[in-house]
């Protein structure tokens, strides 16, 4: 969904066609491998439909449809609700890299804007936080990378790097690593790890079912899972969209309104 992710973040990709590794895999630096991932990540403007599904303890389950919009590189990311009819017409406008975040309630016709930790608070009860979801390259300027050991992940050779929180960022995780192809540089695994209790894997996310779409590797699945409390949630792009022309004026509170 934040990251890879602003998932708008976490679940947006390169808006211009994506080409391979410049240098070869030995010479990679952590710094040059999670610039490309932050890259991919992070697209001019998307628009998208996507699906996600809340799976809770037991057997509980809630299903969502959003359409979401991204521009300037992540900067700005809009969701608005289809399903379930409840939230219908209800969105979410993330800005400063979700450093500012607003509400529109469709039933009451009313706008709220959120408290500046709500970026860490879950997104509509799932395992996605609303930093998961438009963070934007909180991965250059939050974190410092450092690159691993190569690992292999489903038959596919990957890059492994941890990014370390940086002393005085305000981010939900102390660290978070990452197992990124080696081929196209998408991130197939993410383990996050907790604010408080920095050697504890909180959550993992893994991405799949990779297609080329318009020249862009894209992951059309995705599932976070919740490590502490047995909880996940899956999301799965119906429709995605690179190169949009769209107006600065969606991402306001006007905009937000319509």
């Amino acid at each position: 969904m934040n990251n890879c992710v602003s998932w708008f973040g976490v679940i947006s990709f390169c808006a211009m066609p994506f080409f391979p590794q410049v240098l070869p895999a030995q010479e990679m630096t952590g710094e040059a491998i999670i610039q490309k991932v932050n890259d991919l990540m992070n697209p001019s403007s998307t628009q998208a439909k996507i699906e996600m599904i809340v799976h809770g303890k037991g057997d509980k389950k809630r299903t969502f449809v959003y359409n979401s919009w991204s521009m300037d590189e992540g900067e700005k990311n809009l969701v608005r609700y289809i399903q379930p009819r409840r939230l219908k017409g209800q969105a979410t406008l993330m800005l400063n890299h979700a450093d500012d975040i607003w509400m529109y309630f469709a039933r009451t016709k009313r706008v709220r804007k959120l408290a500046s930790h709500a970026k860490k608070q879950k997104m509509e009860g799932s395992d996605f936080s609303y930093e998961d979801m438009g963070s934007g390259d909180s991965f250059l300027t939050d974190y410092q990378a450092r690159r691993l050991d190569d690992d292999r992940i489903n038959d596919l050779d990957c890059y492994q790097v941890a990014l370390l929180k940086k002393q005085g960022s305000d981010v939900g995780y102390s660290k978070i690593i990452l197992w990124v192809v080696q081929e196209n540089f998408v991130p197939i695994r993410m383990d996050y790890y907790d604010e408080d209790q920095p050697e504890r894997v909180y959550k993992r996310l893994i991405q799949s079912d990779i297609r080329m779409i318009d020249d862009i590797p894209t992951a059309m699945h995705m599932i976070m899972e919740n490590l502490n409390d047995g909880t996940s949630t899956e999301i799965t792009f119906r429709e995605i969209n690179y190169n949009m022309d769209l107006s600065a004026s969606m991402f306001t509170e006007r905009g937000l309104r319509q």
